[in-house]
């Protein structure tokens, strides 16, 4: 299983409606891709800058090559998609592991 890790560092003004389009919008369109099986969506709880919050979106995928078919057709339009509607609002990492 391997797990590829989005965290999002976001400004509180626009914390609401970036939410609710991660939820309605984007975790969606990421799934419909066909390369994970599963998402979870955490907030950040030992963040701690006054004018920002942290969430964790964790995409799972069955192996490498979903991620590796992820990266190469899909996550270029999307990333740039949440750029466009939140630009200079966020920062953002990613992370790739694997169930051991």
């Amino acid at each position: 299983m391997i797990l590829y890790n989005v965290t999002v560092g976001i400004d509180n003004s626009i914390e609401v409606e970036w939410k609710k389009w991660m939820i309605e919008v984007h975790i969606p369109d990421v799934i419909a891709t066909g390369q994970f099986v599963d998402h979870k969506f955490f907030k950040v709880l030992s963040h701690d800058e006054p004018n920002s919050s942290s969430f964790s979106i964790q995409y799972f995928a069955k192996a490498k090559e979903n991620l590796q078919v992820y990266q190469t057709n899909f996550a270029d339009k999307l990333q740039q998609d949440h750029q466009d509607k939140f630009a200079n609002k966020f920062v953002a990492f990613r992370t790739v592991l694997e169930s051991v």
